[in-house]
């Protein structure tokens, strides 16, 4: 169905754009992001980030994330935002080596998410991350800026699974599969 104008949402997860009969259409936004992992040792271990801001200051379980973050499909690849959001959400560049397809999940809020599985360095750290703003406290006119991810660390996949948002703990499977068959 032809439509004619995009409306750009930065915040939120869903934008809207106007079809030729003048209805509009809700479509979702698109991210993407990288799952690291680390399989030297005995143990797999993937490296995820902590949520930031006042909404999930006090929350652990459920308040991690892979680092991702929003892409628009007709003009970027996936893989190159979630390299790109990597980038900006941990402080560091990320991992150089093969991307492999983790697939994607629709979360709560509505937005696909699709992740990217790749090896990385065991002493990978956070360092810092990209900020946001938003009027902190609710209806005190006062603008706050917070990182967007405030801390990052690696974990096992039974503690993973505890921490990561629930619409994320899919990745944790497929790459758990992936690394278990012989191709890997």
């Amino acid at each position: 169905m032809p439509w004619r104008q995009p409306v750009r949402i930065t915040a939120g997860t869903t934008s809207s754009r106007v079809l030729a009969a003048g209805r509009a259409e809700t479509v979702p936004q698109h991210s993407a992001g990288l799952l690291v992992f680390d399989d030297t040792n005995e143990e797999l271990r993937v490296f995820l980030a902590h949520m930031g801001g006042p909404l999930w200051a006090r929350k652990d379980i459920g308040g991690w994330s892979i680092p991702k973050g929003l892409y628009d499909p007709a003009e970027e690849r996936p893989e190159d935002a979630a390299r790109r959001e990597f980038a900006e959400e941990i402080g560091v560049p990320a991992p150089t080596g093969k991307l492999f397809d983790l697939g994607e999940v629709r979360q709560r809020s509505g937005k696909l998410v699709r992740a990217y599985g790749v090896r990385g360095d065991p002493a990978l750290g956070f360092v810092a991350s990209n900020t946001f703003t938003m009027e902190w406290p609710p209806r005190s006119g006062r603008i706050e800026v917070f990182p967007e991810m405030n801390r990052a660390g690696w974990f096992t996949v039974i503690d993973a699974r505890s921490k990561l948002v629930s619409g994320q703990v899919r990745f944790l499977d497929t790459l758990s599969t992936r690394l278990s068959s012989p191709e890997s």
